[in-house]
């Protein structure tokens, strides 16, 4: 029986996918982020989509929405606001930066400095920011969809390892298929579908949805089964880096954000592989050694399988 939760999740997915072809589980993560209350990194090379998925997610939605557009010039206080003083009271008073919406487009975060870069930090962990000692909650839910380009890209600043802690998953698009390509071709000869999406649901039901995620299950032979995963990564030879206790806690919720987007009650050990890539893989750092044998690219997601392959599933 497909429950009115259930209805809402397909139609959801649905609806980003008519915008999005050919990406189901690149689409099918990103709803598992929103729902686990997760902020979401996209990366891939320009052109692919990245911008259209996160700007499609926040048009589902009907909760406020801003876009920041990352630039080598780009200020902190452009982001978060800046305190102006008024002649009329005597004193000074803030005036919020775009971050404070339910839904922000991070667009080609990677190509602001670092020190730019680290004025989202604050936000994305807390819900909050700080402006000279005093402290603004951010509405609420509140979800960061950044874009990002390959790091040997020209003119971009890889993003620390502190920050990238923060992003629940990283999912990369990928071409499209011939046939999904000339679709997509067909369907934008006259106007953009984007154009054509109304929101299917409100923060409220954002926010009733992660609190119903923590109800499902998650026994303790998957938590070992999980916890041998990040151990393994901690030990592994061809890792300089593994993975936090952070990112421990957050394959444990996107896996009951997974299990509750198809309808069940409990997580399954196929939830726990389907998720260890896209949320460990901006996580960990594979060392040169191993990275120089296999050239740049994917080098982590590999490890990362090798790793998933080599732990005993639990019966």
């Amino acid at each position: 029986m497909i429950t009115t939760t259930t209805h809402r999740l397909r139609e959801l997915q649905q609806t980003v996918e008519s915008v999005i072809r050919g990406k189901s589980e690149a689409v099918h993560l990103a709803i598992v982020t929103l729902l686990a209350g997760g902020h979401l990194l996209v990366e891939d090379v320009p052109g692919v989509g990245k911008t259209t998925l996160a700007h499609t997610i926040a048009r589902c939605l009907d909760c406020s929405f801003q876009r920041i557009q990352f630039t080598s010039d780009l200020l902190p206080s452009d982001i978060v606001g800046v305190s102006i003083f008024n002649q009329h009271s005597g004193e000074f008073e803030f005036k919020p930066g775009p971050i404070f919406a339910n839904v922000i487009l991070a667009d080609e975060i990677n190509r602001t400095t670092p020190k730019t870069q680290s004025s989202m930090l604050e936000a994305m962990a807390e819900g909050h920011v700080t402006v000279e000692n005093q402290t603004y909650e951010l509405p609420r839910p509140f979800l960061a969809l950044a874009t990002q380009n390959p790091s040997e890209h020209h003119g971009t600043y890889p993003l620390p390892e502190s920050q990238l802690d923060r992003f629940l998953m990283r999912v990369r698009m990928g071409y499209p298929s011939f046939d999904e390509e000339k679709e997509i071709l067909r369907q934008q000869t006259h106007h953009h579908p984007l154009e054509q999406i109304t929101p299917v649901m409100n923060g409220d039901d954002v926010l009733d949805l992660q609190e119903e995620i923590k109800n499902v299950r998650v026994d303790d032979a998957l938590l070992d089964y999980l916890m041998e995963i990040v151990t393994a990564t901690r030990n592994s030879e061809m890792l300089d880096l593994g993975v936090s206790p952070r990112g421990s806690l957050a394959l444990r919720r996107a896996a009951q954000a997974l299990a509750f987007t198809e309808d069940r009650s409990y997580c399954i050990v196929d939830d726990i592989k389907r998720l260890v890539v896209p949320v460990f893989g901006h996580r960990v750092a594979v060392n040169s050694r191993y990275s120089s044998r296999n050239g740049a690219g994917n080098e982590a997601d590999s490890v990362l399988a090798e790793i998933v392959r080599s732990v005993r599933v639990p019966i």
